[in-house]
């Protein structure tokens, strides 16, 4: 099987097998030992989490490049190109070299179904096994224990926040999605976890399996000050005082405290100085976090697309726009809980606008609609053909000194995305 562009391969590959999201390890492992890959990146740090994930691995490609290392990063979902989940010393790579390995996966499949996500991590490991990469950092898609990226044996687990998110796969409960995402560690190796309130089930959980545990706001700290942040863990703090990343948000200093107690483990073989940390705390970029346009309207975007993640984006209105008037538009797949969603932010909120995503998991505006009557919402707008007619709707209705806020979905923030790359817009943190 080949084909002339990667749309087409991404295309056929949305059809091979049955199911989009499919649990489990045994076709990818087969085509992956088929494939003999003889990867030469000297470490690896696996990435789970229900929110945060993303800004972990943002900031510690940034603090490792800044460091001189050589790095690769495979994420998910991306926002405008796919070639954004593979990236080389910060550069996505290019079609070909995707291509390219999309055929060797295809020749070593020999019939056996592979998921969409299951090819990108394959083509992942393919071309990372390609560079001389001291570090390959890998993001996991869904859970953790069943997650294609667990095909690989990190040598440093980082897990981020624990919620209720993807119930139908990993479980209704913090216990039982904790665990899931739990699969990533390893015996004797050590894992971070990011989130301060670890259910005890996961932390017996680790116990048992023979894991190094290092616990936010136990094992190791970061402590806000006026102009910046402190680290300790149990070696001891970082004398200077550290800026903020440059990612938005109160809540990143839990994941930039994750990210340098990963650091601090493996600085005998990758040591990182204070002035590389605060570099690349700066440096790092994450679009579509708390990401704000300016303009005579200006337009705030995040995916929040569960309770947490929309506590958070709550929490950051209150405190940085307390007077602004805000209408939102918004999407978001029919398995989140939309209901407690709107119940977090819905009193912050002026008016809703309800865009279409084309994609059969998406609720419909008319199913987002009625939550919104039933909680008592009375201004809902729908009948928008696309994003972009929907935000011009809001920014229309909207009058200098108010916000146009654009959340839920990642499918939905892309599509602004590609607005405003279509009208040469740029974004300010």
């Amino acid at each position: 099987m080949a084909f002339q562009s990667l749309a087409d391969w991404l295309a056929w590959q949305e059809t091979l097998h049955p199911q989009t999201i499919d649990m489990g390890l045994t076709r990818v492992k087969r085509v992956l030992e088929r494939m003999q890959l003889a990867d030469a990146s000297k470490l690896t740090i696996s990435v789970a989490g229900t929110n945060g994930k993303g800004s972990c691995v943002a900031m510690l490609d940034a603090i490792l490049r800044a460091g001189g290392y050589r790095v690769g990063i495979y994420t998910s979902p991306h926002l405008l190109k796919y070639n954004e989940r593979i990236r080389i010393d910060g550069q996505p790579v290019s079609d070909e070299r995707i291509m390219a390995a999309f055929t060797r996966i295809e020749q070593a499949r020999e019939g056996v179904s592979l998921s969409f996500f299951e090819f990108g991590t394959l083509a992942a490991l393919e071309l990372f096994a390609e560079e001389n990469l001291d570090v390959r950092i890998l993001e996991v898609g869904l859970g953790g224990r069943l997650d294609a990226v667990n095909i690989v044996d990190a040598d440093v687990a980082l897990m981020a926040s624990i919620d209720i998110d993807h119930s139908e796969w990993l479980g209704h409960t913090r216990e039982a999605i904790g665990l899931e995402k739990a699969g990533i560690a390893r015996k004797d190796r050590p894992v971070v976890l990011g989130d301060p309130k670890v259910p005890s089930a996961v932390l017996d959980h680790l116990k048992a399996l023979g894991a190094l545990i290092y616990r936010q706001g136990v094992d190791f700290h970061g402590r806000p000050e006026p102009d910046g942040w402190r680290f300790e863990d149990r070696n001891g703090g970082i004398e200077e005082r550290l800026p903020w990343p440059s990612i938005p948000g109160d809540h990143q200093i839990l994941n930039a405290a994750a990210v340098l107690q990963c650091l601090r483990l493996i600085e005998d073989t990758f040591p990182i100085s204070a002035k590389v940390l605060a570099q690349g705390l700066q440096a790092v970029l994450l679009p579509g976090r708390f990401q704000r346009f300016d303009g005579t309207i200006p337009v705030l975007i995040d995916v929040a697309h569960n309770p947490e993640a929309v506590t958070s984006l709550a929490k950051h209105l209150l405190k940085y726009y307390p007077t602004v008037r805000v209408r939102v538009v918004f999407a978001v797949m029919r398995d989140k809980d939309i209901q407690q969603m709107v119940g977090i932010i819905g009193g912050l909120i002026e008016a809703w606008y309800l865009a279409p995503l084309r994609m059969q998991r998406a609720a419909s505006p008319e199913e987002i609609a009625e939550i919104l009557h039933n909680a008592g919402v009375e201004k809902v707008m729908t009948g928008f053909d696309d994003v972009p007619l929907a935000v011009k709707a809001a920014q229309k209705a909207s009058s200098p000194g108010d916000m146009v806020l654009v959340f839920g979905s990642f499918f939905l923030v892309s599509d602004y995305l590609a607005l405003v790359a279509g009208q040469g817009g740029e974004g300010n943190g």
